[in-house]
């Protein structure tokens, strides 16, 4: 099994969280961003993550998170019951649908020779209010979905935990500091903190 990959890249750790609690042992081949040529020899397209697993070629970081629940299925990272898992789908879709809607806008309204304040304000806003409904949805559990780790927590994860650690030094990617600078934690949450605390602590492949 190989790993095609980026330094820094918030899809890698989704399938690296699901890689390292499956137990799954993988080669990774590091990526240059500026040179994608191997990603797109391998696979035909040039983002990253990459999973070749035998014959199988899979990208599009959620998608392998799937296929390795598929193939791997011990440790499950998808409950069992067919409704919590159709539940659990409804929210990663929403997540990467809706969540990282405002992070994108902001970055490509950044990019503009005049930015709006306004429009910035306006999703930062959203953003934050979105640590509120993490907030509630951590209220009595441990993880996103319950009190186990789930394929929730790998989607969300890589995302969320700039709110508490900011931008590694030498980290010049502007969504990075987005991610960073408009999800104000403040002391006001202290479940998501303590979340991401917890998560952090989880070994990646």
């Amino acid at each position: 099994m190989k790993l095609y990959r980026f330094e820094r890249s918030t899809n890698v750790e989704r399938v690296a969280l699901a890689l390292a609690y499956k137990g799954l042992e993988l080669e990774s081949i590091w990526v240059d961003p500026n040179d994608r040529t191997p990603v797109r020899e391998i696979s035909g397209q040039d983002l990253v993550p990459v999973l070749v697993d035998g014959e199988r070629v899979l990208f599009e970081s959620m998608n392998i998170v799937r296929y390795l629940e598929h193939e791997y299925p011990d440790p499950p990272l998808y409950p069992r019951d067919a409704a919590r898992r159709a539940e659990l789908e409804v929210f990663v879709e929403w997540f990467d649908g809706v969540w990282k809607g405002p992070p994108n806008e902001i970055a490509a309204e950044l990019e503009r020779p005049h930015p709006d304040q306004a429009t910035v304000e306006r999703l930062a806003r959203r953003m934050a209010d979105w640590l509120d409904l993490f907030e509630g949805l951590l209220t009595g559990r441990e993880h996103l979905f319950g009190q186990e780790f789930t394929a929730a927590d790998c989607a969300a994860f890589p995302f969320v935990k700039y709110a508490h650690f900011g931008v590694e030094r030498g980290d010049e990617e502007v969504f990075h500091h987005i991610l960073a600078d408009y999800q104000p934690l403040g002391g006001t949450h202290p479940k998501v903190e303590a979340w991401i605390l917890r998560v952090d602590k989880r070994p990646r492949a």
